[in-house]
């Protein structure tokens, strides 16, 4: 790992292929998608060498994956996980459309808390459902949830809910409470819950993020879990994420997974996460002590030059602050526009004379 979270080539960066720093010309210091900067994991980086070194590049076969994922989560969570109810799916999002085929029916209402990712609006309409807003409030100086305005939702007919939890872009990490509420709200009115916890290995210190499932009861019978690799270890492009379903009556909906869910999934992505899941935990923690750092001087740094900004530090991911910015609302979904230009990536530079941002 050496010192590739503080040493930071711009140049090198630069010359990578993704999209994050192929869309913008070389002038823009790109802040606008969720993709580290720093070098991958050392464990992560073997199993992929591993893999080319063998040819080892057919289509992702899952033995093995449910394992490493159930070792992960009781490491990081606590969670006694079944590896038998773990699921292979290509990304998070693909998974969220294969569950709500199966779980709703075309037309329903989907709720999300808003201002939140906006690939949740088309990923719902691409699975014909309607998209139901249930905007996050502000009180006593952080965001949550709306109780009132949830059930009010499921109330009027909406029968799935998208959470995002952690909270992107707000970086709230719920508590198991706030979970356990939502579960019984979704048995009165039947309603399916699919938890986006992309960002769950990412919770900062003074946070515990609690996996939907996990609160039990109402929550797992109710919920799937969906995790990944792709942010706290930066893998997106290699394809692997994993649907855990909390009770058997899910682990039945989840057995009617079509094979698509399979392999649209990349081999690599598969032997990435094994490796991230069994081996990653020091170069994880070493990534959120970095993170911490970064966290506690974006907060300093807005306090100097940009005092009139409400600042309410991240409970997760790598996001600085969110609140920071100013939410404007259009007829259906949030556009952000920046409180002042310049908010680096995860290590990124601010060298670069423009910056871009959005809440991808």
């Amino acid at each position: 790992m050496g010192n590739s979270f503080e040493d930071l080539d711009l140049d090198r960066l630069r010359r990578r292929r993704s999209e994050k720093w192929r869309l913008h010309p070389p002038d823009v210091l790109p802040a606008f998608i969720a993709e580290m900067d720093y070098d991958l994991a050392e464990p992560v980086l073997a199993a992929l060498r591993s893999a080319i070194d063998r040819s080892d590049c057919g289509y992702a076969n899952p033995s093995g994956l449910g394992e490493a994922y159930a070792r992960f989560a009781a490491a990081r969570h606590g969670w006694t996980v079944d590896p038998g109810r773990v699921h292979l799916v290509p990304d998070v999002m693909a998974g969220v459309e294969a569950i709500f085929l199966l779980t709703t029916e075309p037309g329903d209402g989907v709720v999300i808390n808003t201002p939140v990712y906006p690939p949740f609006f088309a990923h719902i309409a691409n699975a014909g459902r309607r998209v139901v807003e249930v905007p996050l409030v502000f009180r006593d100086g952080r965001w949550g949830l709306d109780f009132d305005a949830l059930e009010a939702a499921f109330a009027a007919g909406a029968r799935g809910y998208l959470l995002c939890s952690p909270h992107n872009p707000t970086g709230r990490v719920f508590s198991a409470a706030d979970l356990g509420r939502i579960g019984s709200l979704a048995e009165r009115y039947g309603v399916t819950v699919v938890s986006d916890e992309i960002h769950a290995s990412l919770a900062l210190p003074g946070a515990r993020h609690t996996p939907f499932v996990a609160a039990g009861g109402a929550a797992a019978e109710h919920g799937v879990t969906l995790a990944s690799t792709s942010k706290a270890f930066n893998v997106a492009g290699l394809k692997g994420a994993v649907a855990v379903a909390g009770s058997a009556s899910m682990q039945a909906v989840l057995g009617r997974l079509p094979a698509a869910c399979q392999y649209g999934a990349g081999l690599l992505g598969v032997l990435a996460s094994e490796a991230a899941w069994d081996a990653g935990d020091d170069w994880l923690d070493a990534l959120i002590r970095q993170l911490d750092h970064a966290r506690a001087e974006f907060g300093r740094l807005l306090g100097e030059r940009l005092p009139q900004a409400r600042y309410v530090p991240p409970e997760a991911s790598y996001r600085p602050g969110w609140t920071a910015a100013r939410w404007t609302w259009g007829p259906s979904r949030p556009r952000c526009s920046c409180a002042g230009a310049g908010w680096p990536s995860a290590g990124g530079s601010t060298s670069a004379r423009r910056a871009t941002a959005s809440s991808g």
